[in-house]
């Protein structure tokens, strides 16, 4: 094959060396490149995906690209550890909710509004953050309820509701407009 004969002077493929490499076969990927793929990973945020490639790239021969792939897999995994979150107070599920609410971790807000609800049912305060909510993820009959809670419990939260920004894209759809502007309401 005429294509494979290396040149006058020159190695044969399988023996050309890569950027970084050693000897590296043809179609392989060396320590370094594996490495350097690894670092692209991590920086974009894809940690587990890092840490493969940088678990790979530690294995290799080359000790000082193994010592550094092995230090940056340690830290892919401590980035891919959830953080233990102990929530234990009524107030903490509450504050906590609140970041999630305003984060639009709509699921996360929700659960942990309705632990502080069981942990404390007459919160005005929570059955109206959990009403926005559910508003926000579409659920405007659950929202309904909630909101018709915390107006029961404290008459405050109507007019609240009617002057809060975020309840706005609500408070004329049904069910919310009866529960919002009853005066409104035709009665048959």
């Amino acid at each position: 094959m005429v294509g494979s004969v290396p040149r006058a002077g020159e190695k044969p493929k399988a023996e050309r060396q890569r950027p970084g490499g050693a000897g590296v076969a043809a179609g392989s990927v060396s320590q370094l490149e594996l490495f350097q793929s690894a670092m692209r990973l991590f920086h974009q945020r894809k940690f587990a995906e890092a840490r493969e490639l940088f678990e790979r790239a530690a294995a290799g021969a080359d000790r000082a690209i193994a010592h550094k792939a092995l230090l940056q897999s340690r830290m892919c995994g401590q980035r891919l550890e959830e953080p233990a979150l102990v929530l234990k107070t009524f107030d903490d599920h509450y504050n906590y909710a609140i970041t999630l609410l305003n984060a639009r971790n709509l699921g996360a807000a929700r659960r942990h509004l309705e632990a502080a609800l069981e942990m404390q049912p007459g919160a005005d305060h929570v059955h109206y953050a959990l009403a926005l909510c559910r508003c926000l993820s579409g659920d405007l009959e659950g929202a309904h309820e909630n909101l018709k809670h915390a107006i029961e419990i404290d008459p405050r939260n109507r007019v609240l509701a009617r002057q809060d920004a975020e309840f706005a894209p609500f408070g004329s759809q049904p069910p919310l407009d009866r529960l919002l502007y009853p005066e409104k309401t035709p009665r048959y």
